[in-house]
């Protein structure tokens, strides 16, 4: 309970006569909370639990049916005036215990009273549930007995050697991922393709059954009771869940963030397994549900169960590391303090802090867990659009109306009839309608900034590819890369033995050829016509032999600097007629290369360009002023440079089956700009950067929609 709250309440004659008392059926167990005592009531019925403050708990342990509340309040103030919570508070506390079926009156309507809030409970959870339809639950059957049955496995499990055992397999297990990486980020690229779906649906539903099992296995271990499993709907998928609220209740916060850990120590150490059982098997069943396995372990363990901004394993774990118990609760409920007491001048609000430190977390947590909820939700929905657009579609109607259309009524009906707003409403009014004035300026008035960046490569206005026109093995590199070369400067030294014996051959027949000419003349002039064909088809083939020996040395067509980063490691090597060795580069004059994507392709057309500039990568605090540019209208598919795909780490997607990294995923519009050289500004050939463009400032709404607008075109065609 806070410490800082009124002591009397108009509103204490309506229960200072009524006569209550806490269940026998509750259980009451101490805790600590960032060294301060609490106390836990539980009711075994159902499986609540509500935290109590020690003082709050000194005053509900002295409700009794014999004297009323009023008599019990009075008793406890003089006993303890500075303790004792305020008459406002007794009637938040006992609200709320009361609605928790909690509360016991001595009266003949009780047990009517009860069934009426059993049903109310049963209706918000059924709404809870609708609203939040993307993770629908469905409790199936009580595993407390089995779990029971297990314990003398489950000692063994949770020991000093099976947490060693854990460490060694995982270890080995990430030392043969690292060393086959290349496997496995090949093998998954085809993770969501038609015949894979099944393996990786049963992965996920063998994962996530260890997983929570594990959760229930560690919670009985320390004396919790675990009474539901069932399955829940995960974005319309039925995988299983289970129920450990009863964790809640431990006096050790190290064992209530054991318990939320132990799902993702179990999923890990399968994983682990299934790696060995992937990496030691051949393309199959076995094979392929392996792999699942270990992808669903690894991906939903880092992006969603250690998660603290989402109420999984991680927001658990957190709440009870910082001692903070219904962490997400506590934030909305402060948050609201804060505009209460601070916007809306509702001096009596109550906040639930008792440090800064507790305010920090807070204030922090409630607005990051809600920010991330809704990038998390939107990326949900767009995923299962591109599958079942119709499911999309809906679950984004279901989004829109429990996080828009709902909160926006209930914040109406609490700033038009809320009792705490009884003395500043006109104020609460105004500032609610100023704030989404000013909103609605800021969005949909104000002009912003509107730019857009497309990534390319500095490329010499005159460059030439160097190739070999005749396949054999290096030599030697002639010319070290980065040196200046004139025209037809040799560059490397090839050897091909196999070619000098051809050309041996060749002379050989050439010499044979000439005798047999010469003899003919004088024995039978009828040979002559044959012999002299087969001469010319000699030196024909002898000509392009000694063509394809002055070819191994491989020269330059241009003049200027000789690019082979390469090249050294070429010495030794066997490289095929036409393979580019290097580039020499004229430095004299360069221009930008960019690709720019269909989604932004709209903009270079729209007349609407102000400025255009280019930041080079290393050195993006100096832009570079692009003189002119030229748009090529029409469409590409292939970069100009593999710097800009995906395979040499760059931003644009390129096709999966190109081994060259140049075949884009996707077709795009290629933009040639001219740029100022600058002496501070290092101008190498193939370096990458971007270009800006601005256009006329526009209002971020705009700006959005547009955006919703392009990626609803291109993704659903709508």
């Amino acid at each position: 309970m806070s410490k800082n709250s009124k002591t009397f309440s108009e509103s204490w004659h309506r229960i200072a006569d009524q006569k209550i008392g806490l269940r026998a059926n509750v259980k009451i167990r101490k805790q600590y909370f960032r060294g301060e005592k609490w106390y836990v009531l539980h009711d075994p019925f159902n499986n609540q639990f509500f935290r109590l403050r020690p003082e709050a708990y000194v005053f509900v342990v002295r409700l009794r049916q014999d004297r009323t509340v009023g008599e019990t309040w009075d008793e406890s103030l003089k006993r303890d005036p500075d303790g004792v919570p305020g008459q406002e508070e007794v009637i938040q506390l006992l609200s709320q215990l009361h609605f928790a079926n909690l509360l016991y009156y001595e009266r003949p309507s009780d047990s009517a009273n009860l069934f009426d809030r059993y049903k109310r409970r049963k209706q918000r959870e059924l709404k809870s549930k609708l609203l939040s339809i993307m993770f629908f639950r469905i409790p199936l059957f009580d595993p407390d007995r089995l779990l029971k049955r297990c314990m003398p496995i489950t000692k063994l499990m949770i020991s000093y050697g099976a947490a060693l055992l854990w460490f060694v397999v995982v270890g080995f297990a990430l030392k043969l991922v690292f060393d086959r990486f290349d496997e496995v980020a090949s093998q998954a690229q085809g993770l969501l393709s038609p015949d894979n779906l099944l393996f990786l649906y049963l992965g996920m539903v063998l994962v996530k059954t260890l997983h929570e099992f594990g959760h229930a296995v560690v919670c009985r271990h320390f004396g919790g009771e675990v009474h539901t499993m069932g399955i829940m709907f995960l974005i319309f998928t039925p995988i299983p869940y289970m129920d450990a609220t009863s964790s809640w209740s431990f006096r050790s916060r190290w064992h209530r963030a054991f318990v939320g850990a132990a799902g993702m120590i179990v999923e890990v150490f399968a994983a682990a397994l299934a790696t060995f059982v992937w990496a030691y098997t051949g393309p199959g069943l076995v094979h392929g549900l392996a792999y699942n396995m270990m992808f669903i372990a690894s991906v939903s363990t880092i992006l969603f169960n250690i998660n603290p901004l989402l109420r999984f394993d991680g927001y658990y774990i957190l709440s009870d590391l910082l001692d903070i118990p219904n962490l997400h609760t506590q934030s909305r409920l402060y948050l609201r303090h804060l505009v209460e007491y601070y916007l809306f001048a509702y001096k009596d609000s109550i906040s639930p802090i008792q440090t800064r430190r507790e305010a920090f977390w807070l204030a922090t947590f409630g607005i990051m867990s809600g920010i991330y909820r809704i990038v998390v939700f939107t990326g949900i929905i767009l995923f299962v659009a591109d599958q079942f657009l119709l499911a999309g579609l809906f679950m984004a109607m279901v989004c829109v109306i429990s996080w828009g259309v709902v909160p926006l009524f209930k914040f109406i009906q609490y700033l038009a009839t809320s009792p705490r707003l009884a003395r500043s409403r006109l104020r609460a009014t105004a500032i609610s309608f100023g704030a989404i004035v000013a909103v609605v300026f800021f969005l949909a008035i104000c002009p912003f900034p509107n730019r857009f960046r497309a990534p390319g490569v500095l490329e010499a206005s005159h460059y030439v590819q160097v190739v070999n026109h005749a396949s054999g093995y290096v030599d030697a590199v002639l010319v070290p890369s980065g040196e200046d070369v004139e025209f037809g400067s040799p560059l490397l030294r090839l050897s091909d033995r196999e070619l000098e014996l051809e050309i041996e051959g060749a002379k050989a027949q050439k010499e044979e050829t000439v005798a047999l000419q010469k003899l003919a003349r004088y024995r039978n002039t009828a040979d002559l016509e044959p012999i002299r064909k087969r001469l010319e088809t000699i030196e024909e083939k002898l000509a392009n032999l000694l063509y394809r020996q002055r070819a191994l040395i491989v020269k330059t067509r241009e003049e200027g600097t000789w690019v082979s980063p390469g090249s050294n490691e070429m010495v030794g090597t066997w490289i095929p007629r036409g393979t580019n060795v290097g580039t020499v580069v004229n430095h004299d004059q360069f221009r930008f290369s960019a690709v720019v994507s269909q989604d932004e392709a709209s903009n270079l057309f729209a007349d609407q360009l102000r400025n255009v500039e280019v930041r080079l990568y290393g050195q993006s605090g100096t832009p570079l002023r692009v003189t002119s540019y030229e748009i090529i209208p029409f469409q590409h598919e292939r970069l100009p440079s593999a710097a800009l795909g995906w395979r040499a780490g760059g931003d644009v997607a390129v096709a999966v089956t190109d081994e060259s990294g140049l075949e884009a995923a996707e077709p795009f519009f290629q933009i040639y700009a001219e740029i100022d050289p600058r002496p501070d500004v290092a101008f190498l050939h193939g370096r990458s950067g971007k270009i800006r463009f601005s256009m006329s400032p526009e209002p971020l709404l705009f700006q959005w929609g547009r955006s919703l607008r392009q990626l609803l075109q291109k993704r659903y065609q709508i």
